[in-house]
């Protein structure tokens, strides 16, 4: 008997406008991530130091962590097409001030990185709201599961793209190329992007903000996905800070790479199960938790932790994949942007928490206790999820869309 079944990837590929809309999402993001070592650069040069490149991405995260959200709202309203292409360019404006600003006036850096961080076309939030219109069933389990590798794939292969264009070209130049490949890209993504969802006034007005999150099952699951990247971030400081104790930064490189190459097995092969009994996104993220757990044991020597990381990326992509999947079945249909838009929010203050507490616990505790505190925050992440209702096999779906919220999500 098959222990995997790939009829789930060739009928994605089969249904029209899964490919363009996966493509040019993941080709909309790529400038966003790269653009991060060319800046960093940018500032390091300017004010001769990276103390500064920090507090010029310092403003940029908290530029996105506002504009995320609102935009996500405008989106569900306005429909995705206006907000993508008009935030598309605003950041690409944005980009291109602050790669042509003269470096005497390097003080205006945080400003204008705090604009463009603010206009960040809301990519990630739109697509994961379209997958539930555009796919149902097995189908649907699948392309959220691809959906979370492309995104570990992003963050292997941009800052490496970012480096290049800085090594062979310079910082100026790398953003400069950032700026013009979001305005290519997020123009394509938005004219795919279909009409916003009419809100039903029959079932009551439009969810507020604070109705959205404080609920029983979307609350949990956005603060298990901040607990879930506080601790992904912590471990990519980590593993730059054990790169650093063997002499050879290289190794950082290497092992996050194989930790992608993990977490893009794992999403490709869930995708590919036959999914056939009750799915806890729980379990998921106890296994996270063990895979972190691990890597404690095999800080020895880089190949072992090599070793440890490829086995525990193989369920991070499956973890994050099913989060993505629950949380849109348990929202309405006309404010499924604006979750997403929060769920983003809730990684970026995460991840930040994440660099700076790793930091801290590297020099005085010792490399090892960061995946400690990872396999610690991503069993936090298991528990808060104990109470979210399963994934359910259903053998003939039918269009989400024509299928009611469940009451409870409401």
């Amino acid at each position: 008997m098959w222990l995997m079944d790939l009829s789930a990837y060739r009928a994605l590929w089969q249904t029209r406008g899964v490919f363009a809309l996966l493509t040019s999402a993941v080709l909309a993001r790529i400038p966003v991530i790269a653009s991060m070592v060319p800046v960093a650069f940018l500032a390091k040069d300017a004010a001769g130091n990276f103390g500064w490149a920090g507090v010029v991405a310092g403003a940029y995260s908290v530029g996105m962590a506002v504009g995320g959200p609102l935009w996500s709202r405008l989106a569900d309203r306005r429909g995705g097409k206006r907000v993508l292409i008009a935030t598309g360019m605003a950041w690409s404006v944005a980009m291109a001030v602050l790669a042509l600003l003269p470096s005497d006036q390097y003080r205006l850096m945080p400003v204008i990185s705090g604009l463009a961080g603010a206009f960040v076309s809301p990519v990630t939030a739109i697509l994961r709201a379209s997958w539930p219109r555009v796919v149902q069933g097995s189908r649907l389990r699948a392309v959220y599961a691809l959906d979370a590798t492309a995104q570990e794939v992003l963050f292997a292969i941009g800052p490496m793209l970012g480096a290049l264009v800085v090594s062979f070209a310079s910082p100026r130049a790398g953003v400069l190329g950032a700026a013009v490949g979001a305005a290519i890209t997020v123009w394509w993504f938005g004219l795919l992007q279909s009409p916003a969802v009419p809100h039903d006034e029959s079932r009551g007005a439009r969810l507020t903000a604070p109705q959205l999150l404080w609920h029983r099952y979307r609350f949990p699951m956005i603060l298990s996905f901040a607990f879930c990247v506080t601790a992904f971030a912590s471990v990519s400081l980590g593993i730059v800070a054990f790169a650093d104790a063997h002499g050879n930064r290289l190794i950082a490189g290497v092992l996050e790479t194989v930790w992608a190459i993990g977490s893009l097995a794992g999403g490709v092969l869930v995708g590919a199960l036959p999914g056939r009994r009750r799915s806890y996104v729980w379990r998921r993220a106890v296994l996270v938790s063990a895979g972190m757990l691990l890597c404690v044991f095999a800080t020895s020597s880089p190949v072992s932790l090599g070793i440890a990381l490829l086995l525990s990326g193989l369920a991070l992509a499956p973890t994050v994949g099913a989060l993505y999947e629950r949380l849109g079945a348990m929202t309405p249909s006309s404010v499924k942007t604006e979750v997403f838009g929060w769920m983003g929010s809730a990684g970026m203050a995460g991840g930040a928490v994440g660099s700076a507490v790793a930091g801290l616990v590297v020099e005085a505790f010792g490399v090892r206790y960061v995946w400690v505190m990872a396999a610690l925050l991503t069993l936090a992440a298991a528990v808060s999820l104990l109470h979210i209702p399963p994934h359910l096999p259903v053998d003939e779906p039918e269009s989400l869309d024509l299928q009611p919220v469940p009451q409870e999500a409401l």
